[in-house]
Parts: structure tokens; sequence; C-alpha cells
């Protein structure tokens, strides 16, 4: 069986890669741990964490790995996925600072059911799976944030599937490209992370052919500008129109 990247870094390795940045000192305030940080510190937990970095393209998480903990993301940007039929990678979700990654197997199941690659040179902090559940039985305020993580995640994770099974492929790649822009913003007029046409057509549940007919009949429309991987958007609010009709937005 395939362990995860850091279970598979030495601890030589693991201190060349490191980079020592406290809880107390964080600035990602909507991250879960800095958030319950106050009722952490006054428990008799106590919080022990690694931090990783992680170059662009490194996977961290292996599918199948046995679950020892869970990353949060210090900064950075990194995509998660799982594999499907005949080998075919289905993009789960994209994260970035203070979101978590590995979550999906914690508490109930013994192997990641995802990988997880970094898209650009990313921190990790990373916390073992016995330290969590020591502080989820220790705090209830924390595990009441948790749950509600949970809840939104499945939340999402519906939304994503009425997305596939309702949408046209036009309008399925129009919400990845919002989906986007709301996770990474926009830099020098393109969305601040540069992904493959194959990657959007893993997100957007379809092919990379049918990506590449999207993209250029946006650009036909003035709606979108491409350079190589990067994607503009020239109108937000007529694209949102465009699927407005399905009265949601992926988070």
């Amino acid at each position: 069986m395939q362990t995860t990247y850091y279970n598979t870094v030495s601890t030589t390795t693991r201190k060349r890669f490191s980079q020592d940045v406290g809880c107390i000192s964080c600035e990602n305030h909507n991250c879960l741990i800095k958030r319950n940080l106050s009722s952490l510190e006054n428990s008799e937990i106590n919080i022990d964490k690694s931090n990783l970095r992680c170059k662009k393209g490194q996977q961290f998480i292996i599918e199948g790995a046995p679950v020892n903990g869970l990353f949060f993301v210090l900064k950075g940007k990194v995509k998660v996925f799982r594999t499907g039929i005949n080998g075919r990678e289905q993009i789960v979700r994209f994260a970035t600072a203070g979101e978590i990654i590995g979550h999906r197997g914690f508490g109930t199941e013994e192997y990641y059911s995802i990988g997880a690659i970094a898209l650009e040179e990313t921190v990790l902090c990373y916390f073992s799976k016995n330290d969590l559940q020591d502080i989820l039985q220790a705090n209830p305020k924390f595990a009441y944030d948790m749950m509600l993580f949970y809840a939104n995640e499945l939340n999402r994770s519906e939304s994503k599937v009425k997305s596939i099974s309702q949408m046209t492929v036009r309008e399925r790649v129009i919400d990845t490209l919002l989906y986007i822009n709301r996770k990474f913003g926009s830099n020098k007029g393109f969305l601040d992370v540069p992904l493959s046409r194959r990657e959007y057509a893993e997100y957007a549940g379809t092919t990379e052919e049918q990506v590449i007919r999207v993209f250029s009949a946006l650009k036909k429309e003035e709606l979108i500008i491409s350079k190589g991987k990067k994607i503009g958007i020239n109108d937000i609010q007529l694209l949102k129109n465009e699927i407005s009709e399905h009265n949601f937005y992926l988070g």
C-alpha cells in the first residue's frame, strides 16, 4: 500500500521543507483551528502540528493511503481529485489558504478517498488524527464547528451532483469558470490559477474537447479572453445570468 507524501519523507527532508508558523501568528482567520484557538488554548490538550512545504505539482496525499491526519492550507493552491472509471481523474474541488484537505476519510475510513496535488508552491499545516480526535472529544465548540464544516461540505457536494445532472456542458463550464473566479480571484485580468483545459474538464465533468469548444464559443462572444493556459472573464454578470435559472452557484 502506498503512503502519503508526509509519511514517505525522512525527518531530515521534513526539516528542509518545514516553515514554522504557529497558530497564534497565523493570518488565516477562516481556518477552523484559528477560529477556535482561544478555546483550544484553555483546554488541557496540546495542539501539535507540522509545517510542510510542497513544490508545484507535488502530490502530498495519495488516494488509498492510510488516514493519519488532516492538512490545512497555510498558503498556496491545491487541487483535490478522485480516480474514476478507467483511471480517469475527477477534480472534487480546489482549496486555498485556511481550507482543510483530507477530511473525507477522517473518523470514518481507514484510507484517503482522494488525492491532493499542489498547484503552486504550497505550505501545509499537518495535524495528526489522534491529536484531532482528542481535541474533538474535549472541546464542544470545536466539535460543533467541525460538524458545521462537514454539513457545508455535504451541501456543496450535493450541489455539484445537481449541476452535473441538470446543466448543459456549456453551463457546467461557465459554472466552473465562476467557481474558479470566486475561489482564487483574478490577477492582471486573468484567473489567478493557470489550469489546463483537461483540469477544467475534470472539474466540470466533461471532456477536454468539449471545454475547448465552449471556450472557443465564449471567446467569439467576447465573454472571455485567453492566453495560453490563462483565462480571463470579461463580463462576470453575463456569465452568471446564463446559469441563473439553476438558482445556485457552487461554493
